[in-house]
């Protein structure tokens, strides 16, 4: 089944030219966090860029939060939609974008205010390069279940993290955007691109400040073998439908 949207606020903003970036935010019960996310993006020294905030059906008070930041940035619009999962919820942010390269900002994480900057600057510098990932700062819980094996835990500095990404649109169409697993998404669209033979670059400077001291992230939540993500997870039918 296709997610339900509905757009609650986009303050009538269409930009004359293409930005540079799309920044994706999507989120869930994130009301208390979401606001640290938006000031880290409203403080980069870059300022191409548009926001597309995804709801993934909240019920706490995220709209009212996020709603003076939509009001007062044309750039940020805001869609809310059904309860599917961050995969599919990538997928919304990425049909609305019109940016050149995707990226991502989870709602409980922030940037370095010269994080846009420094990656439009390696992009520029490397015009073949159209995946570009890498550079994080890591706060709280250093390991995460292994996406093939819930039971091991293995060390954030060997798993793909999907808030560095940044992909040209038309590589996402391509491999068909975000599959719907319960975890490794990102990893596992970082595979397929390997597969693909999509010009891939890696950087290490650390400006993506990735927050997992969280209890109800996902890594966390598999962690205490959480029902919620088995029920968001669980229809093999949608596991591929965007």
């Amino acid at each position: 089944m296709k997610d339900l949207i509905f757009q609650y606020m986009d303050n009538n903003s269409r930009q004359s030219k293409q930005p540079f970036f799309s920044v994706i935010i999507t989120t869930y019960n994130r009301s208390d966090l979401i606001k640290r996310a938006l000031d880290s993006l409203l403080s980069q020294t870059e300022q191409d860029w548009e926001a597309i905030i995804v709801d993934d059906e909240s019920t706490d008070n995220t709209y009212h939060q996020i709603l003076p930041y939509i009001q007062l940035n044309p750039g940020i619009r805001y869609f809310r939609k059904n309860h599917s999962g961050e995969a599919m919820s990538k997928n919304t942010g990425i049909d609305f974008s019109t940016g050149k390269f995707i990226t991502f900002l989870d709602s409980d994480d922030e940037y370095e205010p010269h994080h846009l900057q420094s990656r439009k600057e390696i992009l520029i510098h490397n015009p073949t390069v159209k995946f570009l990932h890498g550079g994080v700062k890591i706060i709280g819980n250093q390991y995460v279940p292994d996406r093939f094996d819930y039971n091991k835990k293995i060390h954030l500095s060997k798993c793909t993290i999907g808030g560095t990404f940044f992909i040209e649109k038309g590589v996402i169409i391509q491999l068909k955007g975000f599959r719907k697993i319960i975890l490794g998404t990102d990893a596992d669209f970082f595979d397929r691109a390997l597969e693909a033979g999509i010009p891939i670059r890696e950087t290490r400077v650390p400006t993506y400040v990735y927050h997992h001291e969280n209890e109800d992230s996902i890594t966390n939540m598999l962690a205490k073998n959480n029902s919620e993500l088995e029920g968001i997870y669980s229809d093999p039918i949608s596991k591929y439908d965007r």
